[in-house]
């Protein structure tokens, strides 16, 4: 039979009340009778009912986080950067990976709130709206992080546009005259806002546009070798590359490599979305980084305020824009 709070406090000698509020590290408890009572705990293997305390407080301190993939890509560091903000305010996380599949995310969207979380953190498809506000209507805190697609929901993202604007800015400045960009689905909002972004700037300095993308997944490093071979059947004298994430970057590399095309001497590389893994590769990757774990410390934070906040008194919508940095590299 499992040890009840009753037993404690008997075997401790003090009523229930003061062995609850030791348990849960409240004030005015002497520190020799707290120290009595966790003994007392420990002897019987007394655990607090956690279910419990959850209805009594109406609130779990967990928060779910929803991204397409981890390895070899930013979202790691979101995450890394989630899980900071959240053990320092008392959360726990549960990470989810949907792999881009509308079907998977929205099972795991329900799977999050039938298991009782506070709040989401997600990249999302944009193909499931519908239960989100669902969520948001039931009181699930919602922040979107690096995709803004849901206009209604916060967010936390990057200024993609600026991206390809500052990246061809600093191509031209190099000499570089013909600027091919490796983007993804349009559907998703960084890769329309990255192309939007190379649209103006190179229509700004009269260049042509030379671009590929596609709906399927790109997030890979064949994509990046295949967009790259094509491209270079399509503009053999290009002379500049930008990629949408690092992972096409490195596939692009391998393309270069096999065609015997130097870079940065015949051809330069450059990543739109930066992150660690650009800078330990063999010829290091000049990219426009974002301070993924800063944004997602901030998303965090955002889910947080808005679960703790009264229901008179919840934070208006937030769309936060963090700014890229050029970093520049070997590639480059």
């Amino acid at each position: 039979m499992m040890a009840t709070l009753k037993d404690v406090a008997r075997m401790a000698n003090v009523d229930t009340s003061t062995v609850s509020r030791a348990l849960n590290n409240a004030s005015h408890v002497h520190p020799s009778t707290k120290a009595r009572i966790l003994g007392a705990a420990k002897k019987l293997g007394y655990r607090p009912n956690v279910v419990a305390k959850w209805l009594k407080e109406g609130r779990t301190y967990i928060i779910g986080i929803v991204v397409p993939r981890i390895q070899l890509t930013l979202f790691a560091e979101i995450i890394q950067g989630v899980e900071k903000e959240a053990r320092r305010r008392g959360y726990s996380v549960i990470i989810c990976s949907s792999s881009d599949d509308p079907i998977l995310e929205r099972s795991e969207l329900k799977r999050l709130h039938n298991g009782l979380v506070d709040g989401v953190i997600i990249a999302g498809t944009g193909q499931n709206g519908d239960i989100l506000q669902d969520m948001k209507v039931w009181g699930i805190a919602i922040t979107q992080v690096v995709r803004l697609q849901e206009y209604g929901l916060s967010s936390v993202v990057a200024d993609y546009e600026a991206c390809s604007r500052q990246a061809v800015q600093y191509l031209v400045s190099k000499g570089c005259s013909k600027i091919g960009l490796i983007n993804g689905p349009l559907e998703l909002w960084p890769y329309r806002e990255r192309l939007e972004g190379y649209k103006q700037i190179t229509h700004q300095f009269g260049l042509s546009e030379i671009s590929t993308s596609s709906t399927q997944d790109c997030n890979s490093f064949e994509y990046g070798y295949r967009c790259t071979m094509n491209l270079l059947k399509q503009e053999p004298d290009l002379d500049a590359l930008m990629v949408a994430v690092d992972i096409q970057g490195m596939g692009a590399m391998r393309a270069l490599q096999e065609l015997g095309i130097s870079y940065p001497g015949h051809v330069r590389l450059v990543s739109l979305t930066g992150h660690f893994i650009g800078s330990l590769l063999e010829t290091q990757m000049t990219a426009m980084e974002i301070p993924a774990t800063e944004m997602g410390e901030k998303a965090a934070s955002m889910v947080i305020e808005d679960i703790e906040a009264p229901l008179d008194a919840k934070p208006t919508r937030q769309h936060l824009v963090f700014p890229p940095i050029l970093v520049e590299r070997q590639s480059g």
